[in-house]
């Protein structure tokens, strides 16, 4: 994909919204009615449960059959129902279904490079995250590496600075962490397991009940109004903050090539700008929720604890390495790193003038 199509993706994405709305005023959907009706499949790593993040995948659902009238429509399913939550990648890639709403950072045993289609420790948060993938190379450099595995990826929501899991010990020191076992996927999970965790990786709907009966013993999710609803402050009594490992996660709908390529070019538009449109929507919705869900947490009796700085100190460290150590041996993770490395230097020059400046007045 040319860069100038994709610096112009979120002006596409507006202009697209415009169409729509001048059409549905009309009566009609965003696309004419002698397109093709399409019917396609969506895999999902989430339960139904979870309005939040699972309501990313219906938000493109429903956006994409609004936006044309209902001639091209798509139905999500649940993690479980079609394919396992972490196989979502694959059943997309084998064409198993049409497309597929997770994070890409569950498959980083394909390529460690498609941890940056999510987060990576101590990396973006969400508002820089959406200027990496629209304006600062970052959707160009994860269609580059989709395209090895068949599929092409679009943002698709986004959780914010997430939670730093619970605990059901309180953990304090590194030595704390030596052989517990946590539920953490991603790049967060190999900087933990160098702090000495031995790392499990579960999909969601998995995780209350490893925690409840013993099988690990410290888990993360996402944050307090998805965490509340997997009852996880019933199984486990701490609550760290902040999730250095999620500080922006990006969840993505990744599409099978070919079906595609099959689409007309009117029907791709609606689908990027219903990605668009859930990346933003998530986002807000999460931010809406979490505060409300957290104060009911704490009146409930979880104890919300800080990272000690003697572990987040080591986490930053271990992580610098290991992102360090992933870039020599692996040629594609070093062309994301470099690039991803020289806007995140730069956007945090400029955030710590303008964002940081003023939270640290308005948050007195």
């Amino acid at each position: 994909m040319k860069r100038r199509r994709i610096l112009g993706y979120g002006a596409s994405a507006a202009g697209a919204s415009a169409l729509v709305a001048c059409t549905e005023q009309q009566g009609g959907g965003a696309v004419s009615g002698d397109l093709p009706r399409v019917s396609w499949k969506m895999a999902t790593s989430w339960p139904q449960s979870l309005d939040t993040i699972f309501g990313g995948a219906q938000t493109v659902c429903d956006r994409v059959s609004a936006l044309t009238d209902g001639r091209f429509t798509i139905e999500a399913y649940a993690a479980g129902e079609i394919v396992p939550g972490l196989q979502v990648l694959d059943a997309v890639q084998e064409g198993t279904v049409e497309c597929g709403h997770s994070a890409s950072y569950y498959y980083v045993g394909k390529n460690e490079a498609l941890a940056f289609g999510t987060t990576v420790p101590f990396g973006l948060n969400a508002q820089q995250q959406n200027a990496w993938f629209y304006h600062g190379g970052g959707l160009e450099a994860m269609h580059k590496l989709y395209s090895d595995f068949g599929v092409i990826g679009f943002p698709a929501g986004n959780t914010g600075v997430q939670m730093g899991g619970w605990f059901k010990n309180n953990i304090q020191t590194l030595s704390d962490l030596n052989g517990l076992k946590m539920r953490i996927p991603g790049l967060g999970g190999k900087v933990m397991a160098e702090l000495g965790v031995n790392v499990q990786v579960l999909p969601g709907g998995e995780i209350f009940l490893a925690l409840d009966r013993g099988a690990i013993d410290a888990a993360e999710f996402v944050g307090p109004y998805d965490d509340e609803k997997l009852g996880l402050q019933n199984a486990a009594q701490y609550y760290y903050y902040p999730g250095w490992w999620e500080p922006g996660a990006t969840l993505d709908v990744t599409v099978n090539l070919a079906s595609w390529n099959s689409l007309p070019a009117e029907y791709q538009e609606v689908f990027k700008t219903a990605s668009y449109e859930s990346n933003i929507n998530m986002l807000a919705k999460y931010d809406a929720l979490n505060g409300a869900a957290l104060k009911t947490l704490v009146e409930g009796g979880t104890e919300l604890v800080p990272y000690s700085e003697e572990i987040l100190t080591a986490a930053s460290e271990a992580t610098t390495a290991l992102l360090e150590e992933s870039a020599s041996s692996n040629t594609a993770f070093k062309e994301v790193y470099e690039s991803w490395k020289t806007f995140r230097d730069d956007i945090r020059g400029w955030n710590k003038v303008n964002e940081l400046g003023f939270s640290q007045f308005a948050n007195k």
